[in-house]
This record gives structure tokens, sequence and C-alpha cells, in this order.
């Protein structure tokens, strides 16, 4: 599993690898050419850790229609992403280990 996790990785990265999955991490601005360089367009799963970088998730989508999408942030989702979201969670309600578990299963 090839896992893009946009902005601080907030131990979510070290979880998932842990479980098999391959993480890159994209800090800063999330625009098309920077997800591309980190191939969005061959990954299975966007990670949006801030939602001032939201606008990564419906940019993405355009670029691999395939990618599951998750935000794992305290802060609120924007309105025009919503509906693009396959999982939303706030970091206090589950903890990295849990959201790891569900998005990648089975360690590899």
């Amino acid at each position: 599993m090839n896992v893009i996790i946009v902005g601080p990785d907030r131990g979510l990265g070290a979880a998932l690898e842990a479980r098999g999955a391959t993480v890159t991490r994209l800090e800063g601005v999330a625009s098309g050419e920077r997800l591309r360089e980190v191939g969005i367009e061959t990954a299975d799963l966007l990670v949006v850790t801030d939602v001032s970088e939201a606008t990564a998730i419906p940019v993405s989508l355009e670029l691999n229609d395939d990618l599951k999408t998750v935000v794992y942030a305290e802060d609120s989702v924007p309105e025009f992403v919503r509906g693009n979201l396959d999982f939303a969670v706030h970091p206090d309600v589950l903890p990295v280990e849990a959201v790891a578990e569900e998005l990648a299963p089975t360690a590899e």
C-alpha cells in the first residue's frame, strides 16, 4: 500500500509503515505539481493531517480517481471537501495505531 501524508505526520506514518505500507510525507503546500512529484497518481491512500491543505483532496482525486482519502486532524474539514472524503477522524477519538489498523489492516 502506497500512502501519502500531507501535513505533520502525527505518528501515523510510522504506524502505517509498521503495517507494511510505504509512506511518503509531504509538508507545505500540496499543489498538483508537488503531489505528482511524490507519486499521487499511483498512491492508494491520501491522508491529510493539516486541514489548511484540504484542497489536496480534490486535486489528488482528479489525478487518481481510485484514491482513498482520509483526514486525521483536530480541525473541521471545509465543506467543499466533505463529499470527497472516505474517512475523517479527530486524533483525540482514535489513536494512530487504531487508524493505521483500519487503513492498512494486514501487516505485510
